[in-house]
Order: structure tokens, then sequence, then C-alpha cells
């Protein structure tokens, strides 16, 4: 059985004690789950002591989870089965280590993959990392405010009318893509200040390609317009998003939990909840500004082009 083995962390603003409260009760667990967040209707089950759920979902699977051990303020150590959509178990454990006034979270799970699954193991650490990291954002979030700032709301499908637009089109690293995506659509920007006659649309970004396991990213960040002109700056480049039907998700909140969405859709597309049209790349449109809004109330919709 090939091995996995997960180990991230992120620095919460609290104390020990406040994140340990928040992670031996599992009836917290419902307010952050990076799972729990792709399928609100999950049917799930806490025991009345809160040291063991179980949870039941059509597209995210089904298992439970039960605390093993726990020492109060520093860890808390767990078995976790899944049931669906294959059997496996793992250990997982919270370590929380005080840094100052803040806490350092380690998450950690050691598992095994069906063994008809050799092949994907790359893949799986890469996406269980993914959803590992989704989940600690949103702790942060519920441990230092007392609420996630993300929200999910599954427009469904709609037509897209398509557009012609104006574009950088960009390959880097995940870790850069905010800065380099801001530095992008910044270049776009200042080209299209003194022509907003062009402007037919919100900004946007088509994403190419995702190398989960490479960390690398290929996408194109535009604006849609009215009429493609012969002076733009080098580097630039046009395009067209055809008119086609979607599936749309619009998140609320930071850009940083964006990838809510994107795992969610991805969820979705795998569980056949929608055929996605792989001629079309998917791509995500920023509804609102974020010089004129707080960053908790961005609005961006990520559309995956359906047959």
């Amino acid at each position: 059985m090939p091995k996995m083995n997960i180990d991230r962390s992120i620095l919460i603003k609290a104390k020990p004690d406040q994140v340990y409260t928040k992670l031996n009760d599992f009836n917290h667990w419902k307010m952050w789950s990076p799972w729990l967040i792709m399928e609100p209707e999950t049917r799930v089950t806490v025991s009345d002591d809160t040291k063991y759920y179980e949870w039941e979902g059509d597209r995210v699977g089904s298992g439970n989870m039960k605390i093993t051990n726990e020492v109060s303020g520093t860890s808390i150590d767990f078995d976790l089965e899944f049931l669906k959509p294959w059997k496996s178990t793992a250990k997982v454990r919270f370590e929380l280590m005080p840094e100052g006034d803040d806490t350092r979270v380690k998450w950690s799970m050691d598992s095994s993959l069906p063994f008809f699954m050799f092949w994907m193991k790359k893949m799986m650490v890469a996406f269980v990392s993914m959803d590992y990291d989704r989940g600690l954002q949103l702790l942060k979030d519920y441990v230092e405010d007392g609420e996630v700032h993300s929200k999910l709301t599954f427009k469904g499908k709609e037509a897209y009318p398509g557009c012609k637009y104006i574009a950088i089109k960009t390959t880097c690293t995940m870790d850069e893509i905010g800065p380099q995506m801001e530095k992008d659509l910044g270049k776009i920007g200042a080209y299209i200040e003194d022509k907003k006659e062009l402007v037919a649309g919100s900004p946007f970004s088509i994403y190419h390609k995702w190398d989960m396991v490479g960390k690398k990213v290929v996408y194109t960040s535009g604006i849609p317009v009215t009429e493609i002109r012969d002076d733009l700056p080098e580097g630039m480049i046009t395009g067209e998003i055809p008119q086609t039907e979607v599936y749309t998700l619009t998140h609320t909140g930071p850009y940083l939990h964006l990838g809510n969405a994107w795992s969610t859709l991805y969820n979705m597309e795998r569980a056949k909840a929608f055929k996605a049209n792989k001629k079309i790349d998917p791509f995500e449109t920023y509804v609102n500004d974020p010089r004129e809004v707080s960053e908790h109330e961005l609005v961006t919709e990520v559309h995956f082009a359906v047959k």
C-alpha cells in the first residue's frame, strides 16, 4: 500500500488554549471544515461528548473520525476512517506550539492509498495538502474572528455571452500567482485608463493549466473590450471567450480563499454534477474592485463551461 504523509502548518493570532478548544470539539469543525464548505448539505452527526463525528455526502463521500488522545493546549490525535469513495484509514494529529502571543498550528496525517492507486500518490499528496492549507486558513479565520470569511453561492447553470479581450498570459509558481496577477492586471489597467469606452465587462483570469505536483500555473488575465485596437503595449495579447453555457459558483471573501470555490467545482465535476466542456478553459471574473470594498466583501464568480 503506497504510504501518504501530509504535514502543513499556519500561524494563528491566538493562544494555544483558544485554538485547542476549536479542535477538540467536533461541533466547531462544521464551521471551518475545508470539505463541508464544498457540500454544505453533507449529513453530519456529532457524539454527545463531542469527541466523535461522522459524515455522509453525495460528493465528499462518507467516513468518521474520533479523538484518541489529547493533551490540553498542546496536541490532539485522531483516528480517521474513510468509507466512500473508497475505504481507508489514517492517523491525524494537531500540534499547537506557542510563538510569542501566537500559535503555530501543525496539521499532519499518515495514511495509505489503495494499492491500485499507487500511480496517483504524488497527485493525491498535492490535493490533500491543498485541502489542509484551505482548512488551516479557514480555521485561522474562525479562531481569530469567530467566523470564516469565505462564502459560496451555487448559482448553477447560466448563459455566458462571450467576449473579446485584451490580456497578459503568464506562467509562474503557485506561490507567485497572487502578486504576479496583480501586476498583470495593473498593466492592463494602466493601458485602459484613458480608454474607458473600450471596457465591456469585469476583469477575469482564465486558468489553462494547474500543475499541482510541480506547483506551476499557466493563466491569462484580461479585460473584455468592445474592440481590439492596434496600439497594444508589448506583451499584451488578444483573444476571445466564446458564448457558452457555464456552471457558476460565486465566492464572497478574500482572494486567498478562492481555492474553496475551485476545489468545490472540481469536486462537482468529478461527481458528475455537471459535464465540463474541456474545449473552454475555466475562468473567474472579479465582480467588484478591491480598491473600493473591503477584502471580506470581494465577489468573484468562477465559471466552468459545460456541455
